[in-house]
């Protein structure tokens, strides 16, 4: 037993748990069998559990069905505070929540006697069956080439699927005005005038430093007008009455002002406790009252857990005022219908005002000091005529909610798709594919954190450049959660509510009996310190897209010389390189069709065949114009990224797009480089039949190019891409460097080249980034930069190699030849003979010991745990001296402890034993500028 199940295991039975409440009582990222992903049915509890022992999903199909628990195992904790939908959909204008279930009456946290009080929100989509399964390929691996003995494809596991139906052909929600103007109050905007009574010392609108928090005894006036647009239509603001119980006209309310001076107004009655609390209406002298069944109390009554959303809407000869909670912000229950004079709205006010709504006090009824808070006004006009309208949806459809799990990995993938079943082509406005409540990271500071318990990605990835977070910026988020009233953050802005959903679009029509799929969402339940985070990150990665197992050693010849090329292969295949790529700049032409072309190139990649070489090519797409109409065309909100771009669905993307796709089986190339793959540029230009303007305009170029991209990868290619298009089939990005770099000194690139791997390899596998080997000059810096001639530089020429090698990485060796003399041909030989002999530890996992800094010893930790060699030290001397340095080498993550063996070299094995921790004190000795390395077993 190790120290960390020791360890975790006093945790929980000091928190009164037995150890046997969960199940992951070893580390799985060292041993991750017996972790069988599975699903648990409960009849009596009518609970559906997704699980593997590492994390677990438990839907409530009660009423409707909804997300009931979710829990990492490994560390015991919740990962939702709230119950929401299973997501939404948007179809033909009317937004459908999917699934879940309304009535929790604290948003913090729920019980599991309360669930089963929860009831079926009637507009939400309703469930109506599911199916077990297994995990199916989304696409196709080829496996051609050198990958991980253990990759699978698809993974181990199991899947569901819930199917839901909507209640209705028109949904939950109506068309709502483009917003003018609002206000959250975090702090107080000069154009609201504030109005508050004289007649006790202290009645505030802005209390303790809080804007819209009115403190004020119960029958004085307290209120902020600020004046409204000339075509404001829809009036929202938000009241928390607080301790403020008055009764009759003197609860906090919205009023409005209009031109000929009149004021017709609603309010909160929170003090009328015979009747617990009732809406009033204030028009021309006049009072009506009104209560809400569907709230708190059978007989509708207010509550003080919840905050109240009025809205006034402007129509033909009145206004409607309506009225929902933040228990259910998209339900809303009309109060009155009012009168409305001809002359337009002046202004709104928000606050304690007199029965009229004005700035009188009843001085006759003195009562108590009360707080309330108005925590937002949201003043709307017309609907945006971009948007479209709602209209009757006559064709049924099939909402499915899709989940994944899979053994030994906290991971669970999840998806949406839509079916049309009806006779007329619907639209997809827009998706949610996750919405989850989640606890506060912390209470502190006014720009709080968001959860990090979930690290969240999806295959509806670009833009990002090297990085996985950036691009998934436009679909991830983290927003507040103003439902959630309880928290500690004063203006309710931790961003606690997962939302998973594109910025824009997809805006995509569905035609009868087809059935549109969505991008997949990957949820990795995290534990730990950086490290264990970034290994979990790794595993999933390996887990979902196994291609990033390939890792080939790749040349970059820059020359598109028929002879130069098959001299780049004879010398790969000498020194066991496994991979020729033609370079930028090397004159290739990956656009011309030309059948002759086409076959001159298709002899050379056969001749590399022979070799047992790949052969592929480097084309630019995305920074680049291409001018005639042809180039996307970004809206002012949204620059390109690049400064220009093509688009893929104009005439020249169409035909760009089959060049390429011809290229490959007309050539044999098995090896392709996009450089600037879609980075996510939205395109405001309709290009009929593909694209219809700005709001499908980043679905459409996406799907485009990762059909294309799954489409090599069922073709056995090999595809290297900077940005994080991994689970649509690319291989590898760039381990992340500043290009100019490599025009400096060579001695400043071997620093370089370690730190960029040290903090590439947080987020990536050492098989998913390249690095560079500038045997040419690159950017600049002459002679001083290059390696060429090599042999006069073979030292350099050795030390970068193992750089990258002794990392478990490969690079782009740029240049016209990988040797120019035999002992520089051994030299690449023997380093090449050395990374395969030890392939499967150097290409497994890696752990951060210390960063290359020019002064002392850097290196890295490769760790296989159950693998031939569990663990081998890689460390370098980046100084003109011997250097003799102790280290503590862990080898938990290897699956090492106790007795073990030390070899450097892999030679004259050494014992050793290991402390509590798993680690052991290794004594260093580097020559200058040197390199040592030392196995574990």
């Amino acid at each position: 037993m190790t120290f960390r199940t020791l360890f975790r295991t006093a945790t929980f039975l000091i928190a009164g748990l037995s150890a046997a409440a969960y199940s992951a009582q070893k580390d799985w990222l060292v041993d991750a069998t017996g972790f069988t992903a599975k699903v648990e049915k409960n009849k009596e509890t009518r609970e559906i559990t997704l699980t593997n022992g590492l994390v677990s999903r438990t839907f409530f199909a009660g009423p409707n069905l909804a997300t009931s628990a979710y829990d990492n195992l490994t560390t015991g904790e919740t990962m939702i505070r709230a119950i929401r939908p299973e997501g939404s959909v948007t179809i033909n204008g009317v937004k459908n929540d999917i699934g879940g279930l309304i009535g929790q009456t604290n948003q913090a946290y729920f019980t599991h006697e309360e669930v089963r009080t929860l009831k079926a929100d009637p507009a939400a989509m309703k469930f109506i069956g599911m199916e077990q399964g297994v995990p199916k390929a989304p696409f196709e691996w080829k496996r051609v080439r050198h990958h991980a003995p253990d990759a699978e494809w698809p993974p181990k596991g199991v899947s569901l699927r819930f199917d839901f139906e909507p209640t209705s052909a028109l949904g939950n929600a109506a068309r709502v005005g483009k917003v003018l103007w609002t206000d959250d109050f975090l702090s107080l905007n000069p154009g609201w005038k504030i109005a508050r009574s004289n007649a006790a010392e202290r009645v505030l609108f802005v209390n303790e430093g809080k804007p819209g928090e009115i403190y004020a005894p119960m029958h004085l006036h307290c209120f902020a007008e600020r004046a409204v647009p000339a075509d404001a239509l829809t009036f929202e603001t938000v009241v928390d009455y607080g301790t403020d119980l008055s009764p009759g006209g003197w609860g906090p309310g919205m009023a409005l002002v209009f031109n000929d001076g009149s004021t017709v107004k609603v309010n909160l009655r929170p003090g009328d406790r015979g009747a617990h609390g009732q809406f009033e209406l204030r028009d021309k002298g006049g009072e009506k009252l009104a209560s809400v069944k569907a709230f708190a109390d059978t007989d509708g009554g207010l509550s003080g857990e919840f905050t109240y959303r009025l809205r006034a809407t402007l129509i033909d000869g009145g206004i409607r005022w309506d009225v929902a909670t933040n228990k259910n912000p998209d339900q809303w229950h009309a109060l009155f219908t009012s009168s409305r004079p001809a002359d337009p709205v002046k202004a709104i006010r928000i606050g304690k005002m007199d029965r009229s709504g004005g700035a009188g006090d009843d001085l006759a009824n003195p009562r108590d000091f009360g707080r309330s808070k108005i925590q937002e006004v949201t003043v709307r006009g017309a609907p945006d005529a971009a948007a479209p309208a709602p209209k009757k949806a006559d064709s049924p459809y099939l909402v499915s909610v899709h989940y994944e799990l899979y053994d030994g990995v906290p991971l669970i993938v999840k998806w949406i798709s839509v079916t049309n079943r009806g006779k007329e082509t619907i639209t997809l406005d827009k998706i949610t594919t996750e919405l989850l409540a989640m606890p506060e990271y912390d209470n502190q500071g006014s720009t709080p954190l968001p959860p990090d318990s979930l690290i969240v990605t999806t295959d509806y990835s670009f833009g990002g450049g090297f990085e996985w977070g950036p691009a998934n910026s436009h679909v991830v988020r983290y927003v507040p959660d103003k439902s959630f009233t309880s928290q500690a953050n004063y203006g309710l802005q931790s961003p606690c509510l997962l939302e998973v959903s594109p910025n824009r679009g997809p805006a995509q029509d569905v035609k009868p009996g087809e059935t549109f799929t969505s991008y997949r969402t990957y949820q990795l339940a995290a534990d730990g310190d950086r490290e264990r985070r970034s290994l979990a990150y790794r595993r999933m990665m390996r887990v979902t897209c196994p291609w990033v197992t390939e890792n080939p050693l790749m040349m970059h010849v820059k020359s598109s010389d028929p002879k130069t090329v098959r001299t780049a292969i004879d010398q790969a295949a000498e020194v066991g390189f496994e991979m020729v790529i033609l370079s930028f700049g090397s004159g290739f032409n990956a656009e011309n069709s030309d059948p002759a072309y086409l076959a001159k190139w298709k002899e050379v990649a056969d001749y590399a065949k022979s070799k047992k070489i790949d052969l592929g090519t480097y084309s630019l797409y995305a920074s680049r114009s291409v001018g005639g109409g042809n180039d996307i065309v970004p809206p002012k909100d949204r620059p390109n990224a690049f400064g220009t771009c093509p688009a893929i669905t104009s005439p020249w993307g169409q035909g760009y797009l089959k060049k390429l796709q011809n290229l490959f089986p007309a050539t044999g190339f098995t090896v392709f480089e996009h450089d600037g793959p879609y980075p996510g540029d939205v395109d405001s230009t309709p290009r009929p039949p593909l694209q219809k303007g700005e709001h499908d305009s980043q679905y459409v170029h996406w799907k485009i190019w990762t059909d294309f991209y799954k489409n090599l990868r069922a073709q056995g290619v090999y595809i290297n891409a900077p940005d994080y298009y991994f689970h649509s089939g690319t291989n590898k990005i760039g381990m992340g460097y500043r290009e100019v770099n490599w025009s400096l000194p060579r001695a400043q690139q071997l620093i370089h080249t370690r730190q960029n791997i040290y903090d590439g390899t947080w987020e990536r596998t050492p098989s998913m980034g390249w690095m560079f080997v500038p045997l040419t000059q690159y950017h600049g810096g002459g002679a001083a930069a290059t390696i060429e001639p090599l042999d006069q530089h073979i030292d350099h020429y050795n030390t970068m190699m193992l750089s990258n090698l002794a990392n478990g990485v490969q690079a782009c060796y740029r240049g016209t030849r990988l040797y120019d003399t035999p002992r520089v041909r051994d030299m690449v030989k023997k380093n090449v003979d050395w990374f395969k002999k030890y392939r499967d530890i150097l290409e497994g996992d890696v752990l951060h010991l210390r960063r290359a800094n020019g002064r002392t010893l850097d290196g890295m930790l490769h760790v296989k745990p159950g693998g031939k060699i569990p663990a081998m030290l890689c460390v370098f001397n980046p100084t003109t001296e011997e250097l003799t340095e102790t280290w503590d080498v862990p080898l938990h993550y290897a699956g090492l402890g106790g007795k073990v063996t030390a070899s450097i070299a892999d030679e004259n094995p050494a014992a050793l034993t290991t402390d509590r921790t798993a680690t052991v004190r290794q004594t260093l000795r580097v020559p200058a500028g040197g390199f040592v390395w030392i196995t574990y077993r």
